[in-house]
């Protein structure tokens, strides 16, 4: 874990090298559950294929820490449906301040402190790329609307309830992936396609039949989905590498 930042904007965060010289750097924005191991694992991956990725800690500081995010994962995994009910409250109290736009705003100035960081390192400028799940993949989506350096953006399931007028301010080619059961964003997308084509964007979504939302979480195995996980895998590294060259 590092520390980013200064007194204003302060950001924790994970950091994961490549055994040689980074290629890219990668910006990694976590789920709602927070900087918890499964997220650390995909970072260490990225890691693997060559890029130096950052993951900001946003979620510890309204008190979804990684031992907290295992207690209700574990809740909601319960075989019993009063023990899933009787977390709802306290996952609702937790996930509360993300409607807020202050917490927003702040989480924005979290992820462009790690961007400018990873766009100062030596080597690197220029070849900065987004990726995020949930919670992560709609910051993506935000972070590609304010960041004109932004070399790509892969959000996973995430929410881009954005203007057209927001929309024009993305630079980047963006591949977006879904679950088709996850009919909360699913059903919004031909609109969004519409959206992202007069805004000028270069856009691709992969949604995959048969899949629900957190189709890539290996560590939720009633949502993973194998097949759409490796699938989408091999489409990002292929994406960052055509998106991320000199």
């Amino acid at each position: 874990m590092m520390t980013l930042g200064n007194a204003a904007t302060s950001v924790h965060a994970y950091i994961s090298e490549p055994p040689g010289q980074p290629k890219a750097g990668l910006l990694l924005i976590h789920e709602i559950w927070g900087l918890v191991d499964h997220i650390k694992d995909v970072a260490d991956r990225y890691a693997a294929e060559g890029y130096l990725v950052l993951v900001p800690d946003v979620m510890t500081d309204i008190g979804m820490t990684p031992e907290v995010a295992g207690e209700v994962l574990r809740a909601l995994a319960d075989p019993d449906p009063e023990q899933r009910s009787k977390v709802q409250p306290r996952l609702r109290k937790l996930t509360s301040p993300l409607d807020s736009p202050e917490f927003a705003e702040r989480t924005l100035e979290a992820l462009q402190v790690c961007f400018n960081h990873l766009e100062g390192i030596p080597g690197l400028a220029g070849r900065v790329a987004v990726t995020g799940f949930c919670f992560g993949g709609g910051y993506s989506f935000a972070l590609a609307t304010r960041e004109p350096r932004l070399r790509a953006a892969v959000p996973f399931y995430g929410s881009a309830d954005f203007t057209g007028e927001e929309l024009r301010r993305i630079t980047c080619p963006v591949l977006a992936f879904y679950g088709e059961q996850d009919r909360a964003l699913v059903d919004k997308l031909p609109e969004l396609k519409k959206k992202m084509s007069a805004a000028g964007v270069d856009f691709e979504a992969v949604v995959y039949p048969r899949t629900g939302h957190a189709f890539f979480n290996d560590s939720t195995p009633a949502r993973y989905n194998a097949h759409a996980a490796k699938d989408a895998w091999t489409r990002t590294l292929a994406f960052l590498d055509r998106s991320l060259r000199d």
